[in-house]
């Protein structure tokens, strides 16, 4: 495909800047676009624009009319779905069916969801007494923000990035979007979007650029940022926290994750492997949601290992527009090496590699991606840095266990706590262990179902703050108390 420019988007308008870096497609290496990098300048003056437009005609709009324009923006991505899925599909090389079915149409749900929220919530109402007998009313209104730093992951970059600007814009809030400089096509399309449908000049601003003395810290250690919500690693996750103490900003972290599969032997096995396949592999691996570490009770740990390493062979990788492709590359040259690295550690740990383990042979066209195998371990412990450390690719340690109350502690041994999966087909006790494990979301004999309305976030290093439904208001909003003396 010819290589395109890509933009940011500020005020309105699409902005060079005289400075281009090269974005590649994953799949076979070639540059597909010249991105244009935002400085200090431009960060500047898109955060002055996101300031201008609170005071002017969206801050005056009625919450109906928000709402409208929300779901205008909603039907105008419905409208353009083909257009989303491309600059997904080309910034993140994984297969269309599932961007098709996950990315773009969750990504347009995201402003219908939250429009729907603010249109129905509620707030508080209170009569009180007073001593000279007449009382007092006090009442509670959501007030936005002012301007929000939407700091973007690259792994699901479309759906992240809709599940804080939906929120955001809701509320009444203004946002600049700093996209990971891996994924940036689909945030300069959204800038069409919100011109198609009116929505003023300055509400959404778009800034490319990187993280460290770039795009991302002059973004989040602006003094007119009001408020910062990122998902991405930890390690910067707590970078962003320093820079918000420096003025009391409000953060939302959604960070890391060292997942774990609990798999009983009453599991309804074919689910299990198919749940586990999927949570292991989708996306190759990169989602923080994603499994790396699966527990499997012992009477059924053989053959649920063959299973698995079945499915995982079975996986054809390749192009991302051929519907047969069930895997993706990993998102970048860098990324694996990083994902590599891991697999050259388990084998010096003395791993026993079950399924893949390198680099699968591609073809001519393709050997320029960043492809690795999907690859099962067995024969390490929790104690390894293996079954430690968030990889991030499609890989997984398989280990046995012997009795619930065992299996609880090692998989809450670990300093993550995002999400957990569960196999069982004893109610009582999917109760109780969905209780006991400290994470953010536990499904139970599902994986990655999510009722947009339920609080989402983690635990421990994994996160703060939970999004979702009216407890993303919570962040986007402050609330403000009215009393009146009668």
């Amino acid at each position: 495909m010819k290589a395109r420019d890509i933009r940011n988007f500020i005020d309105g308008e699409y902005i060079d800047t005289g400075r281009w870096f090269d974005k590649r497609a994953p799949y076979d290496g070639q540059v597909i676009a010249r991105v244009a990098e935002a400085g200090k300048a431009e960060v500047d003056a898109a955060v002055r624009a996101a300031r201008e437009a609170l005071v002017g005609p969206w801050g005056k709009l009625a919450v109906a009319d928000r709402v409208d324009m929300l779901y205008a923006i909603a039907n105008e991505i419905d409208r353009r779905f083909e257009d989303f899925v491309e600059a997904e599909m080309t910034d993140m090389g994984q297969p269309g069916q599932f961007i098709r079915h996950v990315d773009v149409p969750r990504g347009a749900a995201n402003f219908k969801i939250f429009a729907d929220v603010i249109k129905n919530v509620s707030t508080e109402f209170f009569e009180m007494a007073t001593p000279d007998g007449r009382g007092a009313l006090n009442y509670s209104v959501r007030k936005p923000l002012g301007v929000v730093a939407v700091i973007c992951p690259w792994n699901l970059p479309f759906l992240l990035m809709t599940w804080k600007v939906g929120p955001a814009l809701a509320c009444g809030n203004t946002v600049v979007v700093k996209p990971s400089e891996e994924t940036p096509q689909a945030a300069a399309l959204l800038g069409e979007v919100m011109n198609a449908v009116g929505v003023p000049k300055g509400v959404f601003n778009v800034v490319h650029g990187f993280g460290p003395d770039a795009a991302g810290e002059f973004l989040t250690t602006h003094p007119q940022v009001s408020a910062i919500t990122f998902t991405g690693e930890t390690r910067t996750g707590a970078a962003i926290m320093r820079a918000a103490a420096d003025g009391a900003r409000p953060v939302s972290l959604e960070m890391g994750g060292k997942n774990a599969a609990i798999v009983f032997a009453d599991c309804d096995f074919d689910a299990a492997i198919e749940g586990t396949l999927r949570s292991c592999f989708a996306n190759c691996g990169q989602v923080c949601l994603g499994t790396e570490r699966v527990y499997v009770e012992r009477p059924i740990f053989d053959r649920f290992v063959s299973a698995l390493k079945k499915g995982a062979e079975g996986m054809q990788l390749g192009r991302p527009e051929d519907p047969a492709t069930g895997m993706g590359p990993l998102i970048s040259q860098e990324h694996r090496d990083k994902v590599l690295s891991y697999y050259k550690k388990a084998v010096e740990a003395g791993a026993t590699v079950v399924a893949g383990g390198g680099v699968p042979d591609m073809p001519d066209a393709l050997k320029g991606g960043a492809w690795v195998q999907p690859t099962i371990w067995t024969g390490l412990g929790d104690d390894s840095v293996i079954a430690r450390e968030e990889i991030f690719g499609p890989c997984a340690l398989v280990m046995p266990f012997d009795s619930e109350e065992e299996v609880i502690r090692r998989a809450n041994d670990n300093d993550y706590g995002l999400a957990t999966a569960i196999w069982t087909t004893n109610l009582s006790r999917a109760h109780r262990v969905a209780g006991a494990i400290e994470v953010g979301i536990a499904w139970v004999n599902s994986w990655f179902l999510r009722d947009l309305r339920t609080p989402f976030g983690g635990a421990k290093q994994s996160g703060i703050g939970r999004e979702g439904g009216v407890h993303s208001l919570e962040f986007y909003t402050e609330l403000k108390n009215v009393c009146i003396k009668l």
